[in-house]
């Protein structure tokens, strides 16, 4: 049984319909990457699974139990945890304050601390600052924040939206580490990522998306070894 199923879903906004039968699955202990052009359906794919948009068609189940139709602090509190395109951090409140608002569903205060230290070992720079405003970070630092900030809720899959999106090489680099690192921890991901071929690098296995529905699927490696793939997304002719 997967972690996470999405099943024939379809999603709209409004009378624009955005998924087309969408169904994906991610198994326990995966980084499963969504690929594909800018429109396709990918961000819209995971609003779809933490409940910020409904389907108006299809299932969403998590350990087989359905969630498509719960609240979206509902489904955090079952253990799906998103971390935005753009980062969305509070840019008012402080580092402390901004991962303090990612436990904030649990009953178990007293295991905080330890997330906590476990969130400043992934980011030690978050530590270094930890009294800094968010709104006064680079953009690097938010998003380390905004990922710290999801794992302060204990998530069980761990949804992320473009982590890379404007950051340097270099700490591009350093936030896919720590995607691995936080997947080795326990944590399944599934991954919506421009740069396809980092993605496809750090993933097990990928879906194509275009114009909302999926239209390949394979372990990773034959995704970056597939012709079409290599010409649309990553650049290779």
């Amino acid at each position: 049984m997967a972690t996470l199923d999405v099943q024939n879903v379809h999603t709209y906004y409004g009378n624009i319909h955005a998924l087309r039968s969408v169904s994906l699955t991610v198994q326990d202990g995966e980084i499963v990457t969504l690929i594909g052009s800018n429109g396709a359906g990918k961000s819209t794919t995971l609003r779809t699974i933490s409940g910020i948009l409904q389907p108006r068609e299809g299932r969403i189940l998590l350990d087989g139990q359905p969630i498509n139709r719960l609240a979206a602090h509902e489904i955090v509190e079952r253990g799906v945890c998103q971390v935005p395109e753009g980062r969305r951090i509070f840019s008012r409140m402080t580092i402390l304050e901004n991962l303090e608002m990612g436990a904030f569903a649990r009953k178990d205060r007293a295991a905080i601390q330890d997330d906590l230290a476990r969130v400043f070992d992934l980011f030690p720079r978050l530590k270094e600052r930890i009294g800094q405003k968010g709104g006064t970070l680079s953009g690097g630092e938010q998003q380390m924040l905004a990922i710290g900030r999801a794992m302060m809720a204990q998530p069980k899959v761990l949804l992320l939206d473009e982590p890379s999106m404007g950051l340097a090489p270099i700490l591009v680099e350093t936030i896919f580490q720590t995607v691995q690192e936080i997947n080795r921890q326990g944590v399944t991901v599934l991954l919506v990522e421009q740069n396809a071929l980092m993605a496809l690098q750090v993933a097990d296995r990928g879906y194509v998306l275009e114009t909302g529905a999926i239209v390949l699927d394979d372990s990773a490696a034959n995704l970056r070894e597939n012709e079409t793939v290599q010409k649309a997304y990553l650049g290779i002719e």
